[in-house]
């Protein structure tokens, strides 16, 4: 989006060609990346064993667009003294480190594969990217971009891309590709901390504040960097640049097509959510935070390829309680609730779990004992029989024909038997609490 403003807003055809070029040039290497088509850029080390620890590699594309390039700094090299390649290949290995030192993760794959990285790229590329086999870097147009190998963040962005891919591999279209890009930005500026030994409070969380050129630094502009993890949409408000229109709540999420449908803009509602967690925890940005977002994200089988920006909060609050404890992963609910994002599958189902058995033992005893009481009352007329023993006992006493006659007698004895049935009744009433107890129980 920064460079289409420039290739609309540039009065210098100079500057107008040059966004056009790298315009032109990134969409057809995003085809490349979404196909997974990238060619191997050291086909000859695939035969070779691997060796154990940092292996990296820097060439110089010369200005043209060959990739990998003519290799110029390998493993164990000296510096050269083109700035570029000596900062691509230190950052690549201050990148390892972090990992490595941290994560426990060798490399991008976890398996110490090799770093490729290529400098150079183009004439006045203003861009760095990974491809999905190396990285590869642009010396920026002068004025208003400067070579890109300048910001460790971006270096350390542009690698986090490949450890996704080993990962999680998150598509990169909407929100998972928001998350992506969050992933990336995150741990560029977590590499950039730790380089530096930056708490939290103190760090700028900025992206790329070393890449804007003169051209960018000047009244009445503002240019502090690409992206701002602090304050999402804040990062820039230049005449050149445009503004910086990254939201930091979901009721201001992109929803439109361009940048495969906001993958660097959308990232700005994630980045927050990170920002204050870590600022939560205090202290060192990575030892809490970090692991959290990197175990979330880079754990088999706990990210999705899909995963949403909800998907993102459930995991992230587990992995919280799990490597911590609840008032962590309370800390990460809140910041995740605070830009509008309700976690899936966190506390839908704690509410439903302890509500059904509730409402189950409420309803069934009411239905239960009208049903059972009617036919408890009928056995009263039954035991009748002292009815039927007193015309047995009249035979021996009287003619039967005058039994008719002393019949009446035990009608008005009748109440009589009345209060055995009070014991009846509450003998039934006994087993109707007894089933209610027992179901409660």
């Amino acid at each position: 989006m920064m460079l289409e403003n420039i290739a609309a807003r540039a009065k210098r055809p100079s500057l107008k060609r040059w966004a056009e070029d790298t315009l032109a040039v990134t969409r057809s290497l995003r085809e490349t990346r979404l196909a997974a088509s990238a060619p191997d850029p050291e086909p000859e080390q695939a035969a070779r064993k691997r060796a154990g620890g940092r292996q990296r590699a820097v060439y110089s594309a010369r200005q043209g667009q060959s990739l990998p390039g003519t290799l110029i700094r390998p493993e164990g090299a000296p510096p050269t003294g083109d700035a570029a390649v000596d900062e691509a290949f230190e950052g690549a290995g201050t990148t390892y480190d972090f990992f490595k030192s941290v994560f426990g993760h060798a490399g991008l794959d976890g398996a110490d594969m090799r770093m490729v990285s290529t400098v150079h790229y183009g004439r006045g590329y203003d861009n760095a990217f990974w491809n999905g086999r190396q990285m590869v870097y642009g010396d920026g147009d002068g004025e208003v971009f400067l070579r890109f190998t300048r910001s460790l963040d971006v270096i350390a962005h542009e690698l986090a891309h490949g450890v996704l891919e080993f990962t999680a591999n998150l598509v990169y279209w909407e929100q998972p590709g928001a998350l992506n890009e969050h992933f990336a930005d995150v741990m560029g500026s977590l590499v950039k901390q730790w380089h530096a030994k930056t708490k939290a409070a103190d760090a700028d969380w900025l992206i790329g504040a070393e890449l804007l050129g003169p051209e960018v630094k000047q009244a009445p502009g503002i240019a502090l960097g690409l992206r701002s993890l602090k304050a999402p949409g804040t990062a820039y408000d230049d005449p050149l640049l445009g503004r910086d229109t990254q939201p930091a709540h979901m009721r201001d999420l992109y929803r439109g097509v361009s940048d495969s449908g906001g993958v660097h803009i959308n990232s700005g509602i994630p980045n927050v959510v990170f920002h204050r967690v870590a600022t939560g925890f205090g202290g060192y940005a990575w030892e809490k935070a970090g692991r959290i977002w990197w175990r979330a994200f880079t754990e088999k089988g706990r990210m999705s390829q899909r995963a949403s920006f909800r998907e993102a909060a459930k995991e992230t609050i587990e992995v919280a309680g799990i490597l911590y404890d609840a008032k962590a992963a309370k800390l990460v609910a809140a910041a995740w609730d605070s830009v509008g994002v309700v976690p899936t599958a966190i506390r839908k189902p704690k509410v439903e779990a302890v509500e059904a058995p509730q409402k189950a033992p409420q309803k069934a005893p009411p239905k239960t004992p009208p049903r059972k009481v009617p036919p408890k009352k009928t056995p009263g007329p039954k035991k009748a029989p002292p009815k039927t023993t007193t015309p047995k006992k009249a035979p021996p006493k009287t003619a039967p024909k005058k039994a008719p006659l002393k019949k009446p007698a035990p009608k008005k004895t009748a109440p009589k038997p009345a209060p055995k049935r009070a014991p009846a009744r509450a003998a039934a009433a006994l087993p109707a609490r007894s089933v209610r107890a027992t179901r409660r129980g």
